[in-house]
């Protein structure tokens, strides 16, 4: 197969590269960075282009679209729309220009909200912002494209929170306060995560050139753990003692909404923000009944997971 993957450069994308090249594919990448492993790979361009993307597809049987505006700190907010609404309907005019009937589309488990008691894929889509607000209408508009054409392929999958070597998200972050010292919880910490390891999530992305028609999952790896669980799993990967301290939710959030407002006047982004401190307060699992009807196995536990990444970011 000819495969293109958009963000191919990026965190993710990176890993799925790698699988889709041990698989025997001919792979190429397109993003605005040159990936540091597959430099030979990479065509250097902006999803948000129409042209330079109908041109990087001539000839592409599956399209991977991995792009993404994500962070919770984008400015302006606009971004999230041009990145992952606008782009998505540059993808698919691309796709039908040049007659490819098969799409990937990574989205996230952001449609769903906050606090929905592990929601399955039938779920009603609520976004607490802007970056799942702009996915969901992203899926609505590949679901069109596909139910336009019975000869259409369309897999859509809504990840967890996605950890492993190289990332610097909340997972990262987290790790770092724990390492550093610095880390206090906030709330009880009996709340429950879903969680995704890098590794595996490329793996299930891969499997899914096999499958045809329209096909949603959730992912992540079961099973859930709770804030303090994944904080202890952390420190003893560590060798480090966590702080017996704990502050009330009302106070990381008046603390995150306080550092908010020191941001827009100073310009400096900080670590912590109150909506990354409600996120991180908040039950945020899913369901992935759906996924274990298929024949996936994931490669690593969570546990492997975590160990791998402190063993790699961390020695």
């Amino acid at each position: 197969m000819n495969i293109l993957v958009i963000g191919g450069s990026g965190f993710i994308g990176t890993r799925l590269v790698d699988e889709l090249l041990v698989a025997g594919h001919k792979v190429s990448i397109y993003d605005l960075n040159i990936s540091h492993k597959y430099p030979d790979l990479t065509i250097i361009g902006d999803v948000r282009s129409y042209e330079p993307l109908k041109e990087a597809t001539y000839g592409i049987d599956i399209i991977y679209n991995l792009a993404a505006e994500h962070r919770d700190d984008v400015t302006p907010l606009t971004l999230y729309h041009e990145v992952n609404v606008q782009g998505t309907e540059n993808v698919i005019f691309a796709a039908v220009a040049n007659s490819i009937k098969h799409i990937i589309f990574t989205s996230t488990v952001a449609i769903y909200g906050l606090d929905k008691n592990c929601p399955d894929e039938s779920f009603p889509a609520e976004p607490f912002n802007e970056y799942g607000r702009t996915k969901w209408d992203a899926e609505k508009l590949y679901q069109k494209w596909a139910k336009e054409d019975d000869r259409r392929s369309l897999g859509i999958v809504r990840p967890a929170v996605v950890f492993g070597e190289g990332n610097r998200g909340n997972v990262y972050n987290l790790i770092a306060q724990i390492n550093s010292g610095r880390f206090i919880m906030i709330g009880n910490g009996n709340n429950r995560k879903s969680m995704g390891y890098v590794g595996n999530i490329a793996y299930f992305l891969a499997e899914l050139i096999d499958k045809k028609g329209i096909q949603i999952f959730n992912y992540c790896d079961k099973p859930d753990l709770t804030s303090i669980e994944i904080a202890r799993l952390i420190s003893e990967n560590l060798g480090k003692k966590l702080p017996r301290l704990k502050l009330p939710l009302w106070f990381g959030l008046l603390a995150g909404t306080l550092l908010d407002t020191l941001a827009k006047i100073s310009g400096k982004k900080f670590p912590i923000s109150a909506i990354r401190i409600r996120k991180f307060a908040a039950e945020t699992t899913i369901s992935t009944a759906r996924l274990t009807q298929t024949d996936y196995s994931s490669k690593f536990t969570l546990h492997e997971g975590i160990s791998r990444m402190i063993a790699s970011d961390f020695e």
